[in-house]
């Protein structure tokens, strides 16, 4: 193992969580849901790591809804409550696809050049991206566009346009062939789901209305939805607990723009698993049809996973939404989950469907005085090239793997802490006189790592290169296109927000030059001819952006 193994996503979210437990169940008398996965809910809930949690369970031809939970209105979530469902968009997508296919209006070895004429679509020694490399995550394009970085970070699709997507594809150059390995890509779904649109001259909602929400009786599903359905969302929040807007979607719909509910979902869960008989059922199974190695064991269809015991699956997650959707191979027992905190909900996906698969423990967070977490923050050697980095924000402490975004930790006890994503646990070890020498990270096993000393550290992490009374000469704002960097001294260190987003520590590794421990990106100021500070250039995802300064202190 060379790196954390954190949740398998669309898109990215936070963590935390607070709530309160109740129960609502369609069919309480002969309920489906496994004890054990009921247990695990409710803890969870109890400890608020999830506000709320809705199954729809399919059991041969028996079905029923059970929430846990409280929303925002201090009412219990129910069949009806409306959830984003994120990356389950891609199996609609795939639908669609398949559905087009066996129409004969499509290949899947048709190139998505043919559907965009007007579009520069990259290629590599030859080889076009076809439709099957879009639907099977084969395509070799980016798991997201490098000028995604919208007006609002907080919903980073919503000014995502064609005109974007048209402009990225025509500067883009692939890293490898098309077809020649996996790479999950919400830029290739999104690509897909605009090609298929444009090539029926109708929108995203309007082709997935047509050939499967309509069809299937889903009237609580799409991207454009009554007011009568819109009025039972459930508030999103995100990974801490905290509020989170609902995302929009122009040209990437196709990626992870619907919302539904337990109701309609659990129409579409029995759907794909031929309990009901529907039109759409020849569609559905050429997109569950395994074509392509993940890992070992893990295999893809048409958007769809295959594990190696035969689940068939996939999960969705938006700035404040989580969800889960999979049946077994017998196709007798399938479950949708949904939940308004963006948090993993696999394991208990497949605890439902595997009698045997395992859960991940619940844990509840304690509070320590911010001197006692002082004492954890270091940097830790888990492996050669590999380190994680403990440090401390406002919000707590947070680590961060090397190559990978930062994520909050939580202390269960004194040296106990867990993290909300992946199962990951932290024991910290002391030596004889009290002081932390390293840690053991739980996680598919236990791996130690020790704590680096000051010479041991690598010198873009000292983050000790300028004196802090030279601090102030960076504070003041910068502007971007989209949005204000606001740079501010807090003590003895400066801290960067940018316009819709939380303050975040930056860190100096020579003069002019700083860095971020939450995610893999610097800020490099530069002067003008009298020394002072007029500007700052952000690096990050291979872009270099620049910022005139706005206003300094």
């Amino acid at each position: 193992m060379t790196m954390l193994s954190l949740p398998r996503r669309c898109i990215a979210a936070c963590l935390l969580g607070a709530c309160f437990i109740t129960g609502m169940s369609v069919s309480a008398s002969a309920q489906l849901l496994p004890e054990r996965v009921e247990k695990a809910a409710q803890d969870r809930i109890a400890a608020g790591s999830y506000q709320t949690l809705v199954f729809g369970i399919v059991d041969g031809d028996r079905s029923e809804v059970v929430g846990f939970g409280k929303l925002d209105s201090g009412k219990p979530p129910d069949g009806d409550t409306l959830y984003e469902i994120g990356s389950i968009t891609k199996t609609f997508t795939a639908t669609l696809l398949a559905a087009a296919v066996l129409s004969g209006q499509v290949k899947l070895d048709t190139p998505v050049a043919e559907l965009l004429p007007d579009f520069r679509i990259p290629s590599r020694n030859g080889r076009e991206i076809t439709l099957g490399d879009l639907a099977t995550q084969h395509s070799g394009l980016p798991r997201l566009p490098s000028n995604l970085l919208g007006r609002t970070p907080s919903n980073p699709y919503a000014d995502y346009d064609a005109a974007k997507l048209k402009a990225f594809l025509a500067g883009y150059d692939l890293p490898r062939d098309p077809g020649s390995a996996y790479e999950y890509s919400n830029l290739g779904f999104g690509l897909l789901g605009y090609a298929l649109a444009r090539s029926s001259h109708a929108t995203y909602d309007a082709l997935a209305v047509k050939e499967i929400l309509e069809p299937l009786g889903m009237s609580a599903t799409g991207t454009e939805l009554p007011p009568a359905v819109t009025a039972h969302l459930a508030p999103g929040h995100d990974g801490a607990g905290r509020a989170a807007g609902s995302w929009d979607f122009d040209a990437l719909a196709g990626a992870g723009a619907l919302r539904s509910t337990a109701n309609d979902m659990l129409c579409y869960l029995k759907a794909n698993m031929g309990v009901d008989r529907s039109p759409l059922a020849a569609a559905m199974t050429l997109a569950q049809q395994p074509r392509s190695d993940v890992t070992k064991t893990l295999r893809i269809g048409l958007a769809w996973m295959t594990t190696g015991t035969g689940i068939v699956w996939h999960n969705g997650m938006t700035g404040g939404y989580a969800s889960f959707i999979g049946f077994s191979p017998a196709r007798r027992r399938g479950v949708v989950i949904l939940s308004n905190t963006a948090l993993d909900t696999d394991d208990l996906g497949f605890a439902v469907l595997d009698a045997n698969a395992s859960l991940t423990p619940t844990y509840k967070a304690i509070s320590l005085p911010d001197a006692s977490l002082d004492e954890y923050v270091g940097t830790y050697k888990l492996g050669e090239n590999f380190l994680l980095n403990v440090f401390h924000m406002r919000a707590g402490l947070f680590a961060r793997a090397t190559g990978q975004v930062a994520f909050p930790i939580f202390p269960s006890a004194p040296n106990e802490f867990f993290a909300k994503i992946a199962g990951i646990g932290i024991s910290f070890t002391r030596d004889a006189g009290g002081l932390v020498t390293g840690l053991v990270l739980h996680q598919n096993g236990n791996r130690t790592a020790p704590k680096l000393s000051a010479a041991e550290l690598p010198r873009a992490t000292e983050g000790s290169a300028v004196d802090a009374g030279a601090l102030g000469d960076y504070v003041g704002q910068y502007r971007f296109d989209f949005g204000i960097l606001d740079i501010a001294l807090d003590r003895d260190h400066l801290e960067a927000q940018l316009t819709g987003q939380p303050p975040f520590p930056i860190f100096a590794s020579a003069r002019d030059k700083f860095f971020y421990k939450v995610v893999d990106a610097r800020l490099d100021f530069e002067r003008d001819a009298e020394g002072k500070i007029s500007a700052v250039v952000l690096h990050q995802n291979g872009r270099d952006l620049r910022a005139p300064r706005a206003s300094g202190p």
